[in-house]
């Protein structure tokens, strides 16, 4: 694991509580993961037994200013605001109120990495509805590891090469991929882990 400096949630947007370590200098393509403290995210790591993380979103570069590009139910942005993919600051994404934990990823492929943040640029101005049937194989609408999958495979990198997991809930029956299937990519290397 490699620990970088010169960029943090201080440098960002400042809000209170960010748990980004302020020695954590991200980039466009990086991959980042969080725990959150809420039923959902417990359910999602009961359900995945090998991961850490709840959640993934990935790193975009806007004038200069890193934010992050993430399919996530739950977090609107006012009264009204559907579920989709969005962007949100680094220190809001990091915040306290929905991370207790997270990591840093990053491609092996720099210029791969670039091209996967404009992807995801792209599907956020596209207002890509959040996928609650967690179906892989519709990409009208996504979830969080699906996006970040897809993304990076529009710019040539199968993150992934396992099958999906299966999962059989009484509201949805579907088989999906867990952050942890993104996290062990043999493309990407840890960076920061907090």
């Amino acid at each position: 694991m490699t620990m970088i400096g010169l960029s943090s949630c201080g440098r960002h947007q400042q809000r209170k509580g960010c748990i980004l370590p302020d020695s954590v200098e991200l980039r466009a393509g990086d991959i980042v993961f969080r725990l959150g403290g809420g039923l959902e995210s417990h359910a999602v790591t009961i359900m995945d037994r090998n991961g850490d993380y709840s959640h993934v979103g990935i790193v975009i570069d806007t004038m200069g200013r890193k934010m992050i590009v993430h399919a996530v139910p739950g977090e609107p942005d006012f009264d009204g605001d559907p579920d989709r993919v969005k962007l949100d600051s680094v220190s809001k994404f990091f915040d306290s109120v929905y991370a207790l934990n997270g990591a840093v990823v990053r491609s092996t492929d720099s210029l791969s990495a670039q091209r996967a943040a404009k992807a995801a640029m792209a599907l956020c101005h596209r207002q890509i509805l959040f996928d609650d049937a967690y179906d892989v194989s519709d990409t009208t609408k996504m979830y969080c590891t699906e996006l970040v999958m897809f993304v990076y495979e529009k710019a040539g990198v199968k993150l992934v090469h396992t099958e999906p997991n299966h999962v059989e809930l009484p509201m949805v029956s579907a088989d999906v991929y867990y952050p942890s299937d993104v996290y062990q990519s043999k493309f990407l290397k840890p960076i920061y882990i907090f």
